[in-house]
């Protein structure tokens, strides 16, 4: 008398075609496109005040610290000096040409005398006009003192300390450095072995976990160049509007390099291995009880958990996804707890 074995509890998984889809999973970070060094307009100075600090959102002509124009000052209160006396001159010498015009005018004097008086006016207004010229340039010199944004943005980095000498160049000295907040960037570096299937236009995926923001984007560009140390080349993605990120913070890159539509993929933890090659455990139905049945296939790309099946299994087959192990091909099997 031959005993029949009990079927084997099992779960099944219906195959249906899909894209399947794989990333190239990289670590990047968020740039500013724009970055500004602030700069005066002279030659710089000596910092007398600094009026943001580090965090700071700014405007496009905001001020941001002044110089010490101290003696630009005493140049424009000496120039204004000289003009008032030069105008006080002038304000007699007018007088002195009226009165001697009246007296022409009724055949008092001479003509000399008149043409002497209107030519130290015209003089006169000549170093007045010349000296007001030099008010306004000494004006200006002073008023550099005053170091204004040229952008909107938030002040990223201000190394600058006040009583140090300041000129905007980070090479030279302290600095105060703004970002636009409304042009950033993520920049990740792409391994040199994978470049060739990175392109402007390459479908991404971003994740910054610090932020818990996650957002699809483009490449916007491949840099030609392969670093000699990272062995790699820099690649952007363009951060969409209303996204609010911070320049530096950490980005998860997922930057699609192939795709397979209308493939199939399954689980990877039910391929197996004999010695004939690979294969997964299918639910058949076979005179009205149904069996394992092992199906040869040729698998491709592998992603997360999920790999590409190019051949062997179709749409509609019932894979078995759990209660696979043990099982040989033709052991009959149950979808129902006993």
């Amino acid at each position: 008398m031959v005993i029949e074995q009990a079927p084997k509890l099992v779960a099944l998984t219906t195959i249906a075609t899909g894209d399947f889809k794989h990333y190239l999973d990289l670590q990047g970070k968020v740039d500013a496109q724009n970055v500004t060094y602030i700069t005066p307009r002279g030659q710089g100075g000596q910092i007398k005040s600094i009026l943001v600090k580090e965090g700071d959102h700014v405007r496009k002509g905001q001020l941001v610290l002044r110089l010490d124009n101290s003696v630009a000052v005493e140049n424009v209160n000496a120039i204004k000096t000289q003009m008032n006396s030069v105008k006080a001159q002038l304000a007699l010498a007018q007088s002195v040409y009226e009165r001697q015009k009246n007296l022409w005018a009724q055949h008092i004097g001479t003509e000399v005398q008149l043409l002497q008086a209107k030519t130290n006016v015209e003089s006169l207004q000549g170093q007045l006009n010349a000296i007001a010229a030099q008010v306004k340039a000494a004006q200006e010199q002073a008023n550099m003192a005053d170091v204004y944004s040229n952008v909107d943005g938030v002040v990223d980095q201000v190394t600058a300390n006040v009583g140090e000498l300041f000129t905007g160049n980070p090479a030279a000295g302290g600095f105060v450095k703004i970002v636009s907040s409304g042009a950033l960037k993520i920049v990740v570096n792409v391994p040199e072995s994978n470049l060739d299937k990175i392109k402007t236009g390459t479908p991404v995926i971003v994740q910054i976990p610090d932020a818990n923001q996650k957002f699809n984007s483009v490449v916007t560009f491949v840099s030609r160049t392969i670093g000699a140390t990272t062995r790699g080349a820099n690649v952007e993605v363009k951060v969409p509007s209303g996204v609010t990120l911070r320049p530096n913070q950490i980005a998860v890159v997922k930057l699609l390099d192939y795709t397979a539509p209308n493939s199939i993929a399954m689980p990877l933890n039910v391929l197996q291995t004999d010695e004939n090659g690979k294969y997964v455990l299918v639910a058949a139905k076979e005179n009205g009880r149904m069996v394992a049945r092992k199906r040869k296939v040729e698998v491709g790309q592998l992603y997360g958990d999920n790999i590409e099946v190019k051949s062997g299994l179709k749409d509609g087959d019932q894979l078995i996804t759990e209660g696979y192990l043990g099982l040989f091909d033709g052991q009959l099997i149950t979808t129902n707890v006993q």
